[in-house]
Formats: C-alpha cells, structure tokens, sequence
C-alpha cells in the first residue's frame, strides 16, 4: 500500500492529492496531514507520497505540521522506504536534508523539462511537456539530492537522493484534464494535455514501490 499524504492547508484546494492517490496504481491511503501532523508506522506502507500545498515551506505559520512532515521524509531515508514528493513536497524535501527553497513568480500552464538523467524513475518514459502550479521553487538543493531534470527558469526541477530510494518532482503528475477547470489561473499556453504522459511518474513510483526495480 502507497500512503499519500495531503499537505494542502486551503480545504477547498485539497482536490490535487485525492487525485495522487486515484492515479497510483494499486492501493493507496490517503490522510490529510495538516489536519493531523502525524508520525506513521512505516512497516505497512511500500512508498509514501507528499502532495502540493499553497502554503510555503519556509513560513512559520505552518510550522506545527512542516516541521512533523521534515521529521518524516528524514524518517523515510534512513528506514528506507521510498518516498516521492510533488511540488511543494518536492521542496519539503529539499528543505528537510539542508536545501533552499524562495519565493517566485506564479506559474499554471505547461512547462518544458529537460532530463539530465536517462532512466531515471522521476523521468523514465516522461514527455518534456508537463503542468505545473506552483510560486516557489528550490534554488539550493539539499547536498544529498542529485538534480535530474531542469526548466529554463529552475535548474533542479527534479531530483532523486543519491542513496535511498527518494524522488522529487516540482510538477504535478497529478494535474490533468479532469481537474483543469479548478485552478482559476490556469492557462494551457502552447501545449494541451495530449502533449503530457505527467502521471507516468506515479506508475513508475507504484511499480519501483512493489518491486519493480
């Protein structure tokens, strides 16, 4: 089992992590962490997944679950079990082994990456067009985590740890069509979504999860 963790602090903006956890293959939990900062017994989970949030990693005010979540993803490194973070759990990541992560611009429309590792779970069989919803971005990335794909405004758009078995993505695989209409900013721009395969990410996590490897 998969447990996908929502870190969303806005009730009416948890519709991203239900969606984690309807596109991961196989069977998934799913808890609203901030509601309940939480430290799981890992033993009866494959992988963990933390979602996206508009709230920001470095604020104080969310201090009471970041920091319970930081003291999570540390856990998961060191039981090992495999963790993935998407876009705000991309940066509490970074943020919780010793990365950076500020503020920027706003974006909600398609992106281009460009992989700098082939076969790579996080980009493994990804197209180079995937969404994005996300202001903040990591601008030093944790010693341990080795960037694998970059944007022409962020050089670790992707990352995976060099040792256990942790992803990182700043998109959102998650975001397709079904819930495009949610986000009330967002704009296709050049691409649709037929130019995105975002949620191979999370087939490639479920099958590494349950030992494909």
């Amino acid at each position: 089992m998969i447990l996908v963790l929502d870190l969303e602090v806005q009730p009416d903006y948890r519709y991203l992590a239900p969606e984690i956890a309807r596109l991961t293959p196989g069977e998934t939990e799913y808890r609203v962490f901030v509601d309940e900062p939480f430290q799981p017994d890992l033993e009866p989970y494959d992988g963990v997944i933390l979602s996206g949030s508009t709230a920001g990693v470095y604020e104080d005010e969310h201090a009471d679950w970041i920091e319970p979540a930081e003291r999570l993803v540390r856990r998961c490194r060191d039981a090992p079990v495999p963790l993935l973070g998407v876009c705000f759990g991309h940066q509490l990541i970074h943020q919780a082994l010793g990365g950076v992560v500020e503020r920027d611009e706003r974006r909600a429309t398609f992106v281009e990456l460009e992989s700098s590792v082939d076969g790579d779970l996080t980009v493994d069989g990804l197209e180079p067009v995937v969404p994005v919803l996300h202001a903040d971005l990591v601008v030093d990335p944790a010693d341990e985590l080795a960037s694998t794909a970059r944007t022409d405004y962020n050089a670790h758009f992707c990352s995976r740890h060099t040792e256990a078995p942790i992803w990182t993505v700043q998109f959102h695989p998650e975001f397709t069509e079904r819930v495009r209409d949610k986000p009330d900013d967002w704009a296709d721009g050049d691409h649709s979504f037929e130019d995105s395969n975002a949620t191979r990410v999370l087939e490639n996590f479920e099958r590494y999860c349950h030992g494909d490897r």
